[in-house]
């Protein structure tokens, strides 16, 4: 069973399957614990610490603020994660599949590709992914300093080491990427549980001695907050959404667990514990005001501080992983839609697609978090970057969820565009609150982003450019079958196998093959791997095959955004191949082209030189397609771009 919502209808009558039905979307809820709550999980650390932090724009803790900050807490985790994530945003799933890119994939399968509509869409989908990677260096190095910085609060003497410790943390994580989470992963449910157990216990408990707290719920203080503090409480929205930014991973996530489970899960668990916890800092804060210095560990007993801090750092390392290896599958997701450039992806379990290691995205998020620790210092002044770029994220997906609304769903415009404006109000106004935290360290992901964006908009757009100049080139295929009948072209025996990057002509590999060499094989197959917008393809809808005749075969072999391309494994599943094709008389013709930025194309001056660099360090196509190194043969042509 790969995805909780797609679990055996009981039989009528039938209360045995119904039990285990349960039994197993309770297990689902249980392992989406560590991986989809981590981040927004370990957000009590420092969320309301920052909200009462005057020196990076927060209120003081008079009892009102404290009213008004925790209501517009809860209300911010009733409205946005349970209503529009868990209620409506879940719903759009691609094939079982969540996700920023599977939602632009969505919103966009059906659109003309040369349409402006689906440009807009894409440039949207494309920017709100690049967002993910500055989000995804902020969050480690902020939960993990958070955690460590109780450290100063059981001794003094600690301070000096929080630094060094939370680095030593973030090294640890990022280098045990190589080995998998396989064997990690075990451990993340455990923890979490633990970590949401004892946050809960630690709010309820001081919850029971102010329990007049409980009146925060009545949104009217929110509404007193803002009356009383003006600008100033607008400001204060920046460190509120704090409470929030691991709603994101609910959605992501959603192809590994389901809906159901995850919606079990938040419902039954995380959410009471949060709410409890953040209570408890609250009622705190009403008895002693000093305790804004950092609530979360003054709730803790003195006896009780060390293992505290020994489970937040556990649990911080569980919500980095999560997010790290969320980056990896943003990766890949990118790269097989074409949005960038081939690159290595290591499997790390020979029994689960899903788990991979992506090198060049572990060392930039590595040196990020490092580099962001040591600039920042502290969580406190981490919270400052934190929070811009899941704030631009979550804007992005409501339009996105509109367009899928109309268009997938059926929805009217009114009732769409009436939803999709009450989710943008409180979209834009985190947004807002946290544009002004530019100048304080927002500029951070911002700049990352525009990197990350930058890098795809090119790869996408060089792409673009080349299939355009690559389709004037093509012949029919049929005209070299043709070619073969007239019996002009001598045959030898065995098989070749000519890559074609574009569907639809005779490759320019085959017709250079045919101008150098002169000579044919015998069977000759014309193989195009081609992504779909959709997370997985059915096997017996991966591989087309059509035989042109003369020994002639043209295959289209169709993958998902989530599956990994492998032409020798697409051609064992095309019927009229078996036994055409041995291993050790096949070979594999690939086409390497050098870009020469003279050419017909519109693209800018720079955006040629950068798509170069991009084409040239992309990894070899010999790899991505899983071709037997021993039985490939590379001819070079010049391309004027």
């Amino acid at each position: 069973m790969r995805n909780g919502e797609h679990l055996p209808d009981a039989p009528e009558g039938g209360s045995s399957s119904a039990a285990a039905a349960s039994d197993a979307r309770l297990t689902l809820a249980y392992a989406a614990l560590g991986v989809v709550y981590g981040d927004i999980g370990t957000s009590p650390l420092y969320a309301l610490r920052a909200c009462f932090n005057v020196d990076i724009g927060g209120v003081s803790p008079t009892p009102p603020n404290v009213y008004g900050v925790l209501s517009l807490i809860l209300w911010s985790l009733i409205l946005v994660v349970t209503v529009k994530y868990l209620v409506f945003i879940l719903r759009a799933d691609n094939r079982g599949e969540g996700g920023i890119l599977a939602l632009m994939a969505l919103a966009s399968t059906r659109r003309p590709r040369r349409s402006g509509r689906r440009t807009v869409l894409i440039t949207l989908g494309l920017f709100g992914a690049a967002l993910l990677y500055g989000d995804g260096m902020i969050m480690p190095a902020i939960t993990v300093l958070g955690a460590v910085e109780g450290l100063g609060q059981a001794a003094p003497v600690f301070e000096r080491l929080v630094l060094p410790i939370s680095i030593g943390v973030l090294i640890g994580i990022f280098a045990l990427q190589r080995r998998g989470t396989a064997a990690v992963a075990a451990l993340f449910s455990p923890v979490t549980l633990i970590w949401f157990a004892s946050i809960a216990v630690l709010g309820a408990v001081e919850l029971v001695r102010a329990p007049n707290v409980l009146g925060a719920i009545n949104p009217l203080h929110a509404v007193r907050f803002f009356s009383t503090n003006g600008l100033q409480a607008f400001l204060v929205l920046g460190s509120v959404f704090l409470v929030v930014t691991g709603a994101e991973a609910m959605y992501a996530d959603m192809g590994h667990f389901g809906r159901a489970p995850i919606q079990r899960a938040w419902l039954g668990l995380v959410l009471p514990a949060l709410v409890l916890n953040y209570l408890g800092q609250g009622a705190l804060l009403l008895r002693e005001p000093a305790a804004a210095a950092n609530p979360f560990y003054s709730l803790v007993p003195s006896a009780l501080l060390l293992p505290m801090v020994i489970v937040a750092t556990a649990a911080a390392i569980v919500a980095s992983q999560a997010l790290i290896s969320g980056a990896f599958s943003l990766t890949r997701q990118a790269l097989q839609l074409g949005y960038v450039p081939r690159m290595e992806i290591v499997h790390t379990s020979g029994e689960r697609e899903g788990q991979i290691y992506v090198p060049s995205v572990n060392r930039a998020l590595a040196l990020g978090c490092i580099a962001l620790v040591l600039g920042f210092g502290s969580s406190d002044s981490l919270a400052g970057a934190y929070g811009i770029a899941v704030a631009a994220t979550m804007t992005i997906t409501t339009l996105l969820f509109y367009v899928v609304a109309r268009h997938r769903f059926g929805w009217g415009r009114a009732g769409a565009a009436a939803l999709a404006c009450v989710f943008l109000v409180a979209d834009l106004a985190f947004l807002g609150a946290n544009l002004t935290k530019i100048a304080d360290g927002g500029w951070f992901p911002l700049a990352v982003a525009a990197l990350v964006y930058l890098l795809m908009a090119t790869w996408w757009h060089g792409r673009t450019a080349l299939a355009d100049i690559g389709g004037g080139m093509l012949l029919p295929l049929q005209k070299v079958v043709e070619e073969a009948q007239s019996g002009r072209i001598p045959r030898v025996a065995g098989a070749g196998v000519f890559m074609n990057p574009a569907a639809g002509g005779a490759p320019l590999v085959l017709l250079h093959h045919l101008k150098h060499n002169q000579v044919l094989h015998e069977t000759v197959v014309v193989l195009s791997m081609i992504t779909e917008e959709v997370p997985t393809v059915d096997e017996a809808d991966r591989v087309t095959t059509v035989a042109l005749g003369e020994g002639f075969y043209e295959v289209r072999a169709r993958n998902g955004f989530m599956e990994t391309p492998n032409a020798p494994d697409a051609l064992e599943l095309s019927e009229e191949l078996k036994g055409k094709l041995p291993p050790q008389e096949t070979t594999y013709y690939l086409g390497r082209q050098t870009l020469v930025p003279t050419g017909p194309s519109r693209l800018p001056g720079w955006r040629k030189r950068l798509f170069r660099v991009l084409y040239r360090n992309a990894r070899p196509a010999t790899v991505y397609f899983g071709l037997p190194p021993g039985r490939v043969v590379e001819l070079g042509a010049q391309v004027p771009l």
